[in-house]
C-alpha cells in the first residue's frame, strides 16, 4: 500500500462498512476530519477507530462522498459521542435528510439499515475546504450514486474516490436498476480522475493504490461490458445486495434470506425487469444463492447460509 502524507489515516473496513479517512494537522492547526463512517451495524468500531487515532480529541468535520448506508451508517453515532461535530453532505439529497424518506435515500429499497443523522453543510462540487492539513476540492462523480462527489488535495495528488473508482472496478450503478441511464455519467466520473491526475487514490472499499493507470483501463472494460450486456450489471448487482445482507448478518437460514429479498423492492424491480425469464421469484432467488456458493462467497450449514 502506498503511503499517505502525515496526519492522513485510512481506516480500511471491508465490504460492509467503506473504508474511513481521518484527516487531522500534524502541528493541530486545521479541523479534525472524518470522510465517510461506515455501516450502522459496525459503528462501535468506527468509533473506537476515531478515539484511538485522535488520543480522545474531538471531531471537528464528519463529510460523505454519497449516502448509501455503507458510507453514511455511522453518522448518526458519531453525532452522538461528539456533540460539536459538523457534517457535510453532498447536495442532491438534502432534503431527503432533513425529511428523512428512507425510499429517497435508498434503504428502504435495497432492505439495508441507516439510522437518522443530521446535517449542518453541503459538500458542492467547486468547493474547496480545508480538512487536516490539506485543502481539498470538491467534484461531481455521478454514476453509482447520482449525488456522489469525490476529494482531491492537488498538492499531494491524493484522492478520495468513494465508489468511482476501485483498484479493480467501481460500485453498482444503481440509477440502471431504477430505470434511468447512468453508465455515461460512470464513464465521464472516470474521465475526471484521469484529468485530475492523482498519485495514490483512496477508494471507498479496498487497499489505497497508485497504480491509477491500470486501474482506469479495468474500470473501463468493466464499464464497456456493462454497457454491452445490462442484463450482466443487474445479475452484479442482485448479487451484490444479497452478499451485502449475508455479510450483514453473518448467518441467516436461508428461507430467511430467501423471503427477504423476495420483498426488497431493488430485488422485484430487478427481477421483473431482467429476470422474468428466470421463473417467479423465489426460483430466481434460489439461483443467486447458488451463484455465491459457487464462487465460494457462501456456505451452507444445515439450513442457513454463512458468510465467507
Amino acid at each position: 500500500m502506498p503511503s499517505l502524507p502525515a496526519g492522513v489515516t485510512l481506516f480500511e473496513r471491508g465490504w460492509l462498512s467503506s473504508n474511513n479517512l481521518l484527516l487531522h494537522d500534524p502541528l493541530g492547526r486545521g479541523p479534525r476530519a472524518l470522510v465517510d463512517s461506515g455501516y450502522c451495524t459496525h459503528a462501535g468500531q468506527t468509533l473506537a477507530l476515531v478515539q484511538q487515532a485522535l488520543q480522545d480529541a474531538p471531531l471537528d468535520l464528519l463529510l460523505n462522498t454519497h449516502l448509501h448506508s455503507d458510507h453514511c451508517g455511522g453518522n448518526a453515532a458519531l453525532q452522538r459521542q461528539h456533540p460539536q461535530l459538523r457534517t457535510a453532505i453532498p447536495p442532491g439529497q438534502a432534503q431527503a435528510v432533513r425529511d428523512w424518506d428512507a425510499d429517497a435515500l435508498s434503504y428502504a429499497p435495497t432492505g439495508q439499515q441507516c439510522p437518522p443523522f443530521r446535517f449542518d453543510a453541503l459538500l458542492q462540487p467547486g468547493q474547496e475546504i480545508a480538512l487536516g492539513a490539506g485543502r481539498w476540492q470538491v467534484h461531481a462523480a455521478p454514476g453509482h450514486d447520482p449525488h456522489a462527489v469525490l476529494l482531491f488535495e492537488p498538492s499531494w495528488r491524493l484522492l478520495v474516490a468513494g465508489d468511482a473508482l476501485w483498484q479493480n472496478g467501481f460500485g453498482v450503478v444503481f440509477p440502471e436498476l431504477e430505470g434511468a441511464s447512468a453508465f455515461a455519467e460512470v464513464g465521464a466520473s472516470l474521465d475526471l480522475i484521469e484529468r485530475l491526475a492523482p498519485a495514490t487514490v483512496v477508494p471507498g472499499h479496498g487497499g489505497a493504490f497508485d497504480d491509477v493507470a491500470p486501474a482506469l483501463e479495468r474500470a473501463r472494460r468493466r464499464l464497456d461490458g456493462f454497457v454491452a450486456a445490462p442484463r450482466k450489471h443487474a445479475l452484479y448487482a442482485a448479487k451484490v445486495l444479497l452478499k451485502f445482507k449475508l455479510l450483514e448478518l453473518q448467518r441467516i437460514a436461508e428461507a430467511e434470506l430467501l423471503a427477504w429479498a423476495q420483498r426488497t423492492p431493488y430485488f422485484q424491480t430487478l427481477h421483473a425487469r431482467h429476470f422474468a425469464d428466470a421463473g417467479p421469484m423465489d426460483a430466481w432467488g434460489l439461483l443467486l444463492v447458488e451463484d455465491l456458493l459457487r464462487s465460494g462467497a457462501a456456505a451452507r450449514e444445515g439450513p442457513e447460509l454463512v458468510n465467507r
